[in-house]
């Protein structure tokens, strides 16, 4: 009666796990954070975005859709995607490509599924 309930608890687990992995592709939102404080997307700073002629203006991103263009697993595990506007746009038209630590982020709503 053990393993099966191990089973079935494990089962479940596993399809929690897979429903929430991410590829390649996806399409995901931007979502609104208080003050402007993302934690698990990777934006640069606002001096960095000025040097490269770009605008520093957090809510101009805020609804964005975007794109997965590659994930990494880092060494402690977690998962470090790439994204890119999917408007073929630049974010704060100035960088092309953001990372994001994907898992976070979902789990934050600083990413938002489609």
């Amino acid at each position: 009666m053990k393993k099966i309930l191990l089973v079935l608890i494990m089962g479940l687990f596993s399809s929690i796990i897979y429903a929430q992995s991410v590829h390649v592709g996806d399409t995901f939102t931007i979502g609104k954070v208080a003050n402007d404080s993302y934690d698990f997307i990777n934006f640069p700073k606002a001096n960095l975005i000025q040097k490269k002629g770009g605008i520093a203006n957090y809510t101009n991103v805020i609804g964005e859709k975007v794109e997965v263009t590659s994930i990494k697993k880092q060494k402690d595990g977690s998962l470090v995607a790439t994204i890119k506007l999917a408007s073929k746009k630049l974010f704060f038209n100035s960088h092309k490509y953001i990372t994001v630590a994907i898992d976070e982020a979902i789990n934050k709503k600083e990413l938002i599924a489609n």
